[in-house]
C-alpha cells in the first residue's frame, strides 16, 4: 500500500555527565546573584604549540588548508529556581556545583513553569544537569503524595549505551536522596526478572525509542500507573532524530501523549540538543507540542584551534586514471601517533568500527617503533564492546593512562568523555552539528584545545577544507524529518488504534495527512470502522509494521558455510550490493566471500578467503516522475520537486585489484528488480542552455552524470543527511521531462525531507557543487570532485568540464530563493539511467 555563526559547543567546565566543581573565574548573568571566582593553575602546551608540532616535518605543513580560532569565552552564573527541593541543591553542592550556568536556570524554570523546552547549547554545556534538577525535584515532591505511586519521569536516549551512561550518573548524583528517586534502565538487555520491578516501583524510567514503541505502549495497561503519574519525558540527543528515523519516533511520542491523555497525565517534554539550528521548531515536530528554546550558552570555553587537513596526493593511480590521494585512515593514524608520542591526550573519531579498529592497531604498531611502553597507552572505543570494557576505557582515558582513543561515534553522544587536549576527526562526519559535538570533546576547565579535521578524498569534505567558511561562517543545520510521510504514518496508526480503539478525536494528533489514510487502512483490512472508532484486525502485534530505524525489511544474516556460524546481518536495502554471490565480505578484519543469497531465508552464506581484489556492483535504475508538487523556472531550464518511482536492479560486479582499483573482470548476477516510490528535487536543461554551455551531444551524458555525482555528495552540507542516505539519477532525455534532466531522490519509502531540503537550498546546493568540481586540482574526475564511491555505472560516463560549465549556466538563470510554488501533474513513465544507489554504506554496515 502507499502509503550560528560559530556555534558556542567546543567545551566547559560542567560534562554532561560529569559533575567536578569548576576552577576558573566566571562572571555572574547580569540578573542573578553572583558567583564565586576560581583560579586555574594546570600548565599545558598551547593548542597553537601542539599544531605547530604536528606540522613540523615530512612536508605536513602544505597539509593545512585553513586554521581557526575560536577566542575563549567566559561563563556567566545564575541561581535555581526557588522551587528545587532543597535536597536535591544540596545534592549538587555536593559535588562542587555551588551554581548552574544561567542556561540551566532557564530550562528549570521553564520546566518547573510546566512548558516544553528544548536546551540547545555546546557539547558538555551541562545539559544533563539542567533537565535532571527540576526532574529529581518532581519525584521528590510526589514521593511525599499521600497516596499512589508518586510523579515519575521517562527518559529516552537514542542509544543504550547512552542510557545506561545516564542511569550512572543519576544514581551518583541522587545517592544522598535515598530511595526517593529510584532510576532503572529498560530496554532489551534487560533481564526479565527485573522488569515487572521496573514497572511497578521505578519513578525515572530510561530507555530507548525502540522498546518504548515495542515495548512499553502496546503493554500500556502494564504500566498505566506509571503513564498515570508521568511528569517529565526526557529526550536526550535529540538531534539525531531525523530523517525517517526522526519521522518514526515523533509518532511514537504522539501515540505516548496519547496514551498519557488517557490515563489522565500531560507530561513536560525536556529535550537536550547539540547546538542546532531552529531548535524550538526541530522540537515542535518531534512532539506535537509548542516548545521554547534555550540556546544561549552560558558556560566557559577555553580557546579552540580548529585546523583543516588535506592528506597529500600519492603517486598511485585509481579508476581511469585518476590520482589517488593517501587515505584519511592512515594520516589519522600519523597524527594520533604524532599527538601520543607528544604526551597530548586524543581522541580520534572514525566513522567505521572497522576504522576505528584499523587507525587503533596502526598507532600501535608506529608507537611500538619509537617505545614500546607506549604501544599500550592508545586503544580502540566502538559499539558492540561490553560495557565493562567501554567503562574500563573511559577510566584509563580520565587518568591518563591511555592517551590516545579511536573512536566511533559511541564516544560522541552525550558519554563523559570531555577534558582532551585534542581531538582528530577523520573525514566529515556529515553534519556541523555532529562535527562540533566530536570537537568539543576536547578541552578541560576552560583550557584551550585543538581540533583536526581529516579530510577523505570525497567532493564534500574536498570542498570544505578549501571553502572553510562553508564550516566556519555558517550555523549549524537544521534537523529534517516528516512525521506526515504516509510510509511512516500509516504503522502508527495501527499501532495506535491496537493500543486503544482510534477515535475522530484523536486524529488530529497524528498530523494532517491521518485524514487520506484512514480509508486507505480500512481498504487494506488492516483497521475497521466500529460505530465511532477504527479497530485493530488483526492477530499479529500491530507495532511489528513499524521498522523505527528505517532498516527497510528483515535483516539478511551473514553465515559461515562450513561452520554455521552467524557472523553478523546486514540490512536488507544493501543486501543486494553487499553480499550478492561472489561479493567480497568484510567482517572484523576478515575477509569472506559469498558463495551464496538466499533471498526467500535472508540468509548469505560466506567462505573465509584473501583475495586479491575487492568488488563493486553494478546496476541499472529506471525512474518515473508520478505528481510534480511544486515547479520553478530557472531561467529556461526548471527546478522541480515531487513523487517518483525508482526501480533498480543489480546486474553485474567488478572485480577490482586491491590499492590500484585496476578492474579485473565483470561477472553477470540475476538478481529481481526492487521498486522504491520516495521523493525527489530534480533540474532540466533545454537546448539553448547546452548550446550556451557548449556541451556537445557526446558529452551530455558525462556531463549531468559527473553533476549528478557531485551534488550528490554536496547535499549532506545543507540537509542533516549522509550521502548514503541519497539517490541520484542522470537522464540525456527523460521521458517524462522530454529534456535533459538530473534527479536526487530520498532513499526511503515516502521520503525523509532531504530532497525538500535540497530543493528549498537548490541555488547554495548547486553553486557549492559547481565551486567543488572547479576547485578541483585533478584533471579529468577523481573521487574527490566527481568520482562516486557507489556509482553502480562504475563511473562512466564522467565530464568534469562539461558539469562545470552546466551548473554554470542553469545558475545563471537561478531565482534568489528556490521557494517558489509551481503547477502540479500526474505523468508516468520509465527511463534507463545512470544511477547511485542509496541506503546504507555497503563497505561499513549500518554504523554506530
Amino acid at each position: 500500500m502507499a502509503f550560528n555563526h560559530l556555534p558556542a559547543g567546543a567545551h566547559d567546565a560542567l560534562g554532561p555527565l560529569s559533575f567536578q566543581p569548576v576552577t576558573h573565574s566566571v562572571p555572574m548573568a547580569e540578573n542573578h546573584r553572583s558567583g564565586r571566582t576560581r583560579t586555574d593553575t594546570a600548565s599545558r602546551p598551547s593548542p597553537d604549540t601542539i599544531l605547530d608540532r604536528l606540522a613540523g616535518g615530512q612536508d605536513r605543513a602544505a597539509r593545512i588548508t585553513h586554521t581557526e580560532h575560536l577566542p575563549p569565552r567566559a561563563g556567566r552564573h545564575a541561581v535555581w529556581p526557588h522551587e528545587i527541593r532543597e535536597e536535591v541543591l544540596a545534592a549538587v553542592r555536593e559535588h562542587g556545583i555551588e551554581h548552574p550556568w544561567a542556561h540551566q536556570a532557564r530550562v528549570a524554570e521553564h520546566a518547573l513553569d510546566g512548558e516544553s523546552v528544548v536546551v540547545a547549547t555546546g557539547t558538555a554545556s551541562g545539559k544533563s544537569l539542567a533537565y535532571l534538577v527540576p526532574v529529581l525535584s518532581a519525584l521528590l515532591d510526589g514521593a511525599e503524595a499521600p497516596n499512589g505511586r508518586g510523579a515519575t519521569a521517562l527518559y529516552l536516549a537514542p542509544t543504550k549505551a547512552l542510557a545506561a551512561d545516564q542511569h550512572r550518573a543519576v544514581k551518583e548524583l541522587a545517592g544522598p536522596l535515598g530511595t526517593k528517586v529510584r532510576p532503572a534502565v529498560y530496554d532489551g538487555d534487560t533481564p526479565v526478572e527485573e522488569r515487572e520491578w521496573v514497572r511497578q516501583y521505578a519513578n525515572y524510567v530510561l530507555t530507548n525509542p525502540d522498546m518504548l514503541h515495542r515495548g512499553v505502549l502496546p503493554s500500556h495497561p502494564r504500566w498505566s500507573s506509571f503513564l498515570r503519574a508521568l511528569r517529565y519525558v526526557v529526550i536526550d540527543e535529540c538531534h539525531t532524530y531525523r530523517g525517517v528515523f526522526g519521522s518514526h519516533v515523533a509518532q511514537v511520542l504522539r501515540r505516548l501523549r496519547r496514551l498519557c491523555a488517557r490515563y489522565g497525565s500531560s507530561p513536560v517534554f525536556l529535550l537536550a540538543s547539540a547546538t542546532a539550528a531552529e531548535p524550538a521548531e526541530a522540537a515542535r515536530r518531534l512532539t506535537g507540542l509548542p516548545v521554547i528554546e534555550v540556546a544561549d550558552d552560558a558556560s566557559p570555553r577555553g580557546e579552540l584551534v580548529f585546523a583543516l587537513w588535506e592528506p597529500p596526493l600519492t603517486d598511485l593511480q585509481g579508476e581511469k586514471g585518476a590520482p589517488v590521494r593517501r587515505t584519511a585512515t592512515a594520516e589519522t593514524a600519523d597524527l594520533l601517533t604524532s599527538l601520543t608520542l607528544q604526551g597530548v591526550r586524543t581522541v580520534a573519531f572514525v566513522r567505521s568500527r572497522r576504522g576505528a579498529e584499523l587507525i587503533s592497531v596502526i598507532t600501535q604498531e608506529r608507537l611500538a617503533e619509537k617505545d614500546r611502553s607506549l604501544a599500550g597507552r592508545v586503544a580502540a572505543y566502538r559499539g558492540g564492546y561490553l560495557p565493562e570494557e567501554r567503562r574500563a576505557l573511559e577510566r584509563a582515558l580520565h587518568s591518563g593512562e591511555l592517551l590516545g582513543l579511536a573512536a566511533t561515534t559511541a564516544l560522541e553522544l552525550g558519554v563523559d568523555v570531555s577534558g582532551l587536549d585534542a581531538v582528530v576527526i577523520c573525514g566529515y562526519p556529515g553534519t556541523r552539528a555532529s562535527l562540533w559535538q566530536q570537537a568539543g570533546r576536547a578541552g578541560r576547565t576552560g583550557q584551550g584545545a585543538l581540533a583536526v579535521l581529516v579530510a577523505r578524498d570525497d567532493p564534500l569534505d574536498t570542498f570544505l577544507v578549501h571553502h572553510p567558511e562553508a564550516l566556519f561562517d555558517r550555523p549549524v543545520e537544521s534537523t529534517v524529518l516528516d512525521p506526515d510521510n504516509p510510509y511512516v504514518l500509516a504503522p502508527h496508526l495501527c499501532a495506535a488504534a491496537a493500543e486503544l480503539p482510534l477515535t475522530d478525536e484523536d486524529l488530529a494528533l497524528f498530523g494532517p495527512a491521518t485524514a487520506d489514510l484512514m480509508p486507505q487502512l480500512e481498504t487494506a483490512q488492516l483497521l475497521r470502522r466500529r460505530a465511532r472508532a477504527w479497530h485493530w484486525t488483526r492477530r499479529e502485534r500491530a507495532a511489528d509494521l513499524a521498522d523505527i530505524r528505517g532498516a527497510g525489511g528483515r535483516p539478511v544474516q551473514v553465515v559461515e558455510a562450513d561452520t554455521g556460524r552467524l557472523l553478523g546481518t546486514v540490512d536488507a536495502g544493501a543486501a543486494h550490493t553487499a553480499v550478492h554471490e561472489g561479493a567480497v565480505h568484510l567482517h572484523r578484519g576478515l575477509t569472506y566471500v559469498v558463495r551464496e543469497l538466499d533471498l526467500e531465508t535472508s540468509v548469505a552464506l560466506v567462505e573465509r578467503a584473501d583475495p586479491p581484489y575487492t568488488t563493486v556492483a553494478r546496476d541499472t535504475t529506471a525512474i518515473s516522475v508520478l505528481a510534480t508538487d511544486t515547479e520553478i523556472p530557472w531561467g529556461d531550464g526548471r527546478l522541480c520537486f515531487g513523487s517518483v518511482e525508482v526501480t533498480n536492479q543489480v546486474v553485474s560486479y567488478l572485480r577490482r585489484r586491491l590499492i590500484t582499483g585496476e578492474v579485473l573482470g565483470e561477472t553477470k548476477l540475476d538478481l529481481p528488480p526492487r521498486t522504491l516510490r520516495t521523493r525527489a528535487v530534480w533540474w532540466t536543461v533545454t537546448e539553448d542552455q547546452l548550446d550556451a554551455a557548449r556541451i556537445t551531444p557526446e558529452i551530455l551524458g558525462g556531463s549531468l552524470h559527473a553533476a549528478e555525482h557531485a551534488s550528490i555528495g554536496m547535499l549532506p552540507l545543507f540537509a542533516t543527511c549522509d550521502r548514503w542516505d541519497i539517490g541520484g539519477v542522470s537522464v540525456p532525455l527523460h521521458p517524462d521531462t522530454l529534456l535533459p534532466t538530473v534527479f536526487v531522490y530520498d532513499g526511503h519509502p515516502g521520503g525523509a525531507g532531504f530532497a525538500e531540503r535540497a530543493f528549498h537550498t537548490a541555488a547554495e546546493w548547486l553553486r557549492a557543487t559547481r565551486e567543488a568540481i572547479g576547485s578541483c586540482e585533478c584533471e579529468a574526475g577523481c573521487p574527490s570532485c566527481i568520482q562516486s564511491p557507489k556509482c553502480g555505472n562504475g563511473n562512466e560516463p564522467l565530464h568534469k568540464r562539461g558539469a562545470v560549465r552546466l551548473l554554470g549556466e542553469l545558475l545563471r538563470g537561478a531565482p534568489g530563493r528556490a521557494d517558489g510554488d509551481g503547477g502540479a501533474g500526474d505523468r508516468s513513465a520509465a527511463a534507463t539511467a545512470t544511477e547511485d544507489d542509496a541506503g546504507t554504506d555497503p563497505r561499513t554496515g549500518p554504523g554506530d
